[in-house]
């Protein structure tokens, strides 16, 4: 039977995870590490203080007790009696007897601790579940009109599905096992909620072993099931085992032996069998203040279930004091593995928080953006022509007298008649891809669009620093949670987990959109409510701006038991609901008929074409910045400048300079259809002014139907169209819902900033590039997306709507394109950070440790072991590799193999400090951008490897590039290596050098919220 000190004991195991030995990933492969360490402190130190902690506590209580008894005895003798048969000494003595026995006091304490860190703790993450009595739960509430609350409320949500699907590792020579899930039931109506069963891995029972080649399959399935998944897992050892000699003959490397000193007959199959059906569950949540958190439930414990206040006044001094001894020993037990846990948590939210590497970075670039200098080159890559044939067929394309024919290989004159075609620089090499982004004079102005491959909150936590307060529209279509969704959730917390994956995300969205800007989300029935208060709690109540009902399948849900759902919604919230706009939809012909027939004046009026307010200035809207040429005698007005005609530049009344309301394209537009009027103002000064067409809109209603927004039509069809058999991907939404929900956001703004930051299968950069075709708009598109379809569906759907507008079984029926740029990255993941974290202790730091006292040395192991010992961890910043910061690798996971790749350190930089890139370029060796921050500082970056460039040499650089003169005002310099620059002057001007190492350590912890 195990006693009160055994059951503490083991709790506290389990969460200092030492009983996760046989893990060799992320955090548990650092606490393996320590191991020895924390098992002493566990049983040769923390515990044992218990009886230490009492004998100190109570001690003097002793001492006076025995004073009192000698005193009491010398005056029975005195007066010639004996003390034995005085009552008053047999209490006493009595007393001292208990006093004696510290093991009932240390078992209570023992229990105390077991009970508070066991109701709190739940499979690896703390909740908040505390009892205010029985069956009743009180939480954290202060004094809102609604408080919306939820287990996982203070938690971040990690998402580790990906996990499931296909967990590969490599064999010998060209083989490889995988570890395949071939049946994940979603139970209808989350049975498994209701009967309170967990899921777990299971072999799949028709087919375990699968073999194509060289390559094994063993399949698993994932379902309710009472038993452990350790138990589970023996079940699956013992049948693969057996299998040894028999159908895996051919793979004898799954039975290399993977030793742990747990287990002495481990293989490598069984190592990687534990690993994968334990990830899923591991590191799904990280408390935000774990520490603050245990420490207020423990009072709140003390209070209610250790001292019983309500009875205290019914105990006697003695029995008093033993209680706040007890009290006093369990907080003090309680408080030291408090400070281990938090250690624990804090050092996983740190690596959480962590703005995240950009591991790889490309473009995608219609020819007519490309030099023609570098045509040949793009010829003669057959990787790149390989993907031209995949993606557009372009085999197909037979000459005629006006159309040029396809031919192998390319040539010069096919690159140039067709300048739609959409070049990756995937396929070239880094000098290649450098000539072409040194072409670009404003390199981010020219590119339309960014995509992230990412798990979306640190996405976002790295876009925050150029990104906040300029994005117009968030189009967000969150993972529903259905039983036809692939949410993965844990235990019970279906609902939880997806409000604190919502919440968390839109926490960050709500910083990046502008004050005018606006949020709109999808949602259906089940969790429409939920996200209704998620919302509120972050755009507060007010931010509503209203609910859009959308008809997406007009026949309904067959599948449904009661009505055959055919709508889906849309929440609009913003920041600031009193500046929000919406704009109108067009009128139909008949609309338009109605209103000329009833000579309605209000169908239109004149406005300035100067955009005053928010978001107006050149820096902001450089497209929107130029020049208006006037003839004051004929009227005339152009945008080409004319001898004698006047120029008009948006000035404001104060003299600032301003930004037009329209891109020139578009003006060209609204001036053909004499929409455009130049007048004097009162004191005499030219006044532009263009038809204001909202008042011959209608306001958008709160219910849309139509057939442009069935989701099978203009969704799932349609995605097949563009993609062919490759285009699967499930419940895309209808191109045309999603353009007309941007459109009534930011349908005026043509240079709108559109965010989805669960952007699927891309149909919200399909429906920008869209709504640019419509009125040769500028708006661009931001979409993250961490599954892996990424690769799949959403990158090249977007070269392809980019290339044609119409499509047919993965073919351009027409090859109508549009010019384009689009930027693609790959984003360090949470594992990756995980991955790549180590744990060194030198010899003198091991010296030293054993030389501290006890008390120092567990402060050391309770609150700065896991910082000070990761420190060189490449993940968290290896300054040291800086010195070449072009080769600065990570181990990056691909198909569950770690291999080694280079980050690209310059475009982290660029978005941990916010830098709009204006051009970069490598010269001579010195890797040079130049830009400006979301500040409006005028900035240079250079970068070099001090191995090969000295600060002679950058000395000698800077001298030639004049950065030193006149020529270049720059109010921020940043440098990697120590230099002199800050010596280098103009005039009286010192220049404003900066490290990067020192800024980009900084930036890289800074929290932006969430």
């Amino acid at each position: 039977m195990m006693t009160q000190y055994d059951k503490l004991k083991a709790i506290l195991r389990e969460m200092f995870q030492m009983d996760q030995a046989d893990l060799d990933f992320g955090i548990y492969r650092i606490m393996n590490a320590r191991r020895t360490d924390i098992e002493r402190f566990l049983d040769k130190e923390l515990l044992p203080q218990v009886k230490e902690e009492f004998a100190k506590y109570r001690g003097t209580e002793i001492e006076e007790k025995k004073k009192e008894l000698a005193q009491l005895e010398a005056t029975i003798r005195d007066s010639g009696m004996n003390p034995d048969d005085a009552p008053k000494v047999k209490s006493i003595r009595e007393d001292l007897a208990k006093y004696g026995d510290d093991d009932v006091l240390a078992n209570e304490v023992f229990s105390h601790l077991t009970s508070f860190f066991r109701r709190y703790y739940d499979g690896g993450d703390f909740l908040s579940l505390r009892r205010y009595k029985k069956d009743t739960y009180a939480i954290p509430y202060e004094g809102e009109e609604v408080k919306l609350h939820w287990a996982n409320a203070d938690q971040y949500y990690i998402k580790t599905s990906q996990y499931l699907k296909d967990y590969a590792f490599k064999l010998s020579g060209n083989k490889r096992a995988h570890f395949k899930l071939v049946e994940a039931v979603q139970e209808k109506d989350n049975i498994k909620a209701a009967t309170g069963k967990e899921r777990r891995f299971m072999l799949h029972a028709e087919e375990p072993i699968r073999i194509e080649g060289q390559e094994v399959f063993i399949q698993f399935v994932y379902l309710p099931d009472k038993e452990k998944q350790d138990v589970r897992n023996k079940k699956t050892i013992e049948f693969i085992n057996n299998e040894a000699g028999k159908r895996l003959k051919n793979f004898p490397e799954l039975f290399t032996p993977a030793p742990t000193q747990k287990n002495t007959s481990r293989t490598l199959w069984e190592k990687h069998l534990t690993t994968y059906t334990a990830r899923f569950n591991f590191d799904f949540f990280i408390h935000k203040d774990l520490g603050g958190f245990l420490r207020r439930e423990l009072d709140f414990y003390i209070k209610n279930e250790v001292l019983f206040v309500d009875d205290l006044d019914a105990l006697d001094d003695r029995q008093l004091k033993s209680a706040v001894a007890k009290v006093k020993v369990i907080k003090h037990i309680a408080q030291k593995i408090i400070a281990f846990l938090a250690q624990l948590e804090d050092f996983q939210k740190k690596l959480w928080l962590k703005k995240k590497f950009v591991v790889n970075c490309g473009y995608c670039v219609t020819l007519d953006r490309v030099p023609e200098e570098l045509y040949p080159e793009i010829a003669r890559n057959e990787e790149q022509h390989k993907e031209w044939v995949k993606l557009f067929a372009i085999d197909e394309i037979h000459g005629d007298l006006t159309t040029l024919g396809y031919s192998n290989p390319l040539t010069m004159e096919f690159l140039m008649a067709n300048p739609y075609l959409v070049l990756d620089t995937k396929h070239f090499n880094e000098s290649f891809k450098e000539k072409l982004l040194a072409s670009f004079d404003n390199l981010d102005e020219a590119t339309d669009g960014l995509i992230i491959n990412s798990e979306n909150f640190q996405a976002l936590n790295l876009l925050m620093e150029i990104y906040r307060e300029k994005v117009k529209c968030v189009y967000a279509d969150p993972p529903f949670n259905t039983n036809e969704a692939t949410f993965i959730y844990k235990n019970e917390y279906r609902h939880s987990s997806w409000c604190s994956m919502v919440r968390n995300s839109l926490a960050l969205v709500n910083l990046l959109l502008l004050p005018v800007g606006v949020l709109a989300v999808a949602i259906d029935d089940l969790e429409l409510h939920h996200l209704g208060m998620v919302c509120d709690s972050i755009f507060r109540i007010d931010g509503r701006l209203g609910m859009l009902t959308v008809e997406i399948k007009p026949s309904g849900r067959t599948n449904d038991n009661f009505l055959a759902t055919s709508h889906e919604y849309y929440m609009f919230y913003g920041p600031n609901p009193a500046k929000a706009e919406i704009v109108f939809f067009e009128l139909t012909d008949e609309q338009k008929q109605q209103y000329e027939s009833q000579d309605d004046q209000g169908a239109y009026k004149w406005r300035d074409f100067l955009r005053t307010g928010g978001y107006s200035t050149p820096e902001e809207r450089p497209n929107s910045y130029y020049p208006i040429y006037y003839n004051e005698v004929s009227g005339a007005i152009s945008l080409e400048k004319y001898e004698g005609w006047l120029e008009i530049w948006p000035i404001d009344s104060e003299g600032r300079k301003r930004v037009w309301r329209k891109t020139p394209p578009s003006f060209l537009k609204h001036l053909a259809k004499k929409e455009i009027q130049i007048t004097h103002s009162r004191v005499g000064e030219l006044k532009v002014q263009i038809i204001d067409r909202i008042k011959s809109g209608m306001r958008p209603k709160s219910v849309w139907i139509g057939k442009q927004y069935d989701a099978a039509s203009h969704g799932t069809k349609l995605l097949k169209a563009i993609m062919g058999e490759a285009g699967s991907f499930s419940f895309p939404k209808s191109v045309h819902a999603t353009r007309d929900v941007i459109y009534i956001i930011s349908g005026e703004d043509q240079e709108a900033i559109i965010l989805d930051p669960f952007a699927g299968s891309g149909t919200t950069a399909h429906a920008v590039i869209n709504l640019n075709r419509e009125d040769d708009g500028s708006r661009k598109y931001i979409l993250v997306e961490m599954g892996e379809y990424f690769d799949t569906v959403l990158k090249p759907r977007i070269q392809k709507v980019v290339y044609s507008k119409d499509w047919k079984d993965g073919k351009p029926v027409s090859r109508e394109g549009i010019s384009h740029m689009f930027k693609y990255m790959y984003l360090e993941s949470y594992d990756d950070t995980l991955d790549n974290l180590k744990v060194i202790r030198t010899d003198a730091q091991e010296n030293l440790i054993e030389q501290m006292s006890r008390t120092a040395r567990e402060e050391y192991l309770l609150s700065y072991m896991l910082d000070v010992e990761t420190r060189a961890s490449d993940s968290l910043l290896n300054i040291d590799r800086f010195r070449d910061p072009f080769n600065y690798t990570l181990n990056i996971r691909r198909d569950n193999e770690l291999k080694g790749e280079k980050i690209d350190l310059v475009e982290t930089f660029n978005y941990l400090i916010g830098m709009y890139v204006e051009q970069t370029e490598t010269i001579r060796g010195f890797k040079v951008v130049r830009g400006k921050l979301r500040t409006g500082e005028k900035t240079l970056i250079i970068w070099r490897n001090t191995l090969e460039k000295s600060n002679e040499d950058l000395d000698e650089f800077f001298q030639k590039q004049k950065y030193n003169t006149l020529d270049f005002e720059f109010d921020l310099i940043f440098v990697n290596g120590d230099n002199n620059l800050e010596n280098l002057k103009i005039g009286e001007e010192k220049w404003k050098v900066r490290l990067i190492e020192e800024e980009f350590k900084k930036r890289m912890f800074e929290q932006a919220g969430g």
